[in-house]
């Protein structure tokens, strides 16, 4: 039976959210070591889940608390998804921001139809410069 347990800010092993990204199907630098532990370091929120040590879901967020909030990442373990801790995770997210934080983020193309059903609506008025690497 999964017991899954929510932290704010827990510390999470660079590791474990190789594991995570992986097993969930996100494309992340799963890899990338280095990368993932300023990824960790860096975010202003990170939000998990977990089942018993094992981490099955995360949402890291980059936020001024007061105007903006980007959900970065959001990924649940494909063996753990269905089962509604993406949306406990975004639910968390949107507790920690407040009423007044308008919450974006860049879906995956494979994501399209998730996102409407946790509450987001699809905008068009949204620009980017790729990263290099």
């Amino acid at each position: 039976m999964k017991n899954i347990t929510y932290e704010v800010n827990a510390p999470v092993d660079e590791r474990d959210l190789s594991t995570l990204f992986k097993a969930s199907g996100i494309k992340r630098p799963s890899d990338d070591l280095p990368r993932l532990r300023s990824m960790l370091d860096h975010a202003d929120i990170t939000l998990t889940a977990w089942d018993n040590n094992q981490l099955v879901g995360i949402a890291r967020a980059i936020t001024d608390y007061s105007y903006c909030c980007y959900l970065s990442d959001l990924a649940v373990d494909s063996i753990y998804q269905q089962e509604g801790i993406g949306k406990r995770l975004v639910d968390m997210l949107r507790e920690q921001i407040g009423e007044e934080v308008t919450l974006i983020l860049l879906a995956s193309p494979t994501a399209m139809e998730y996102y409407p059903k946790l509450g987001f609506e699809k905008i068009d008025n949204g620009f980017r410069v790729l990263r290099r690497r």
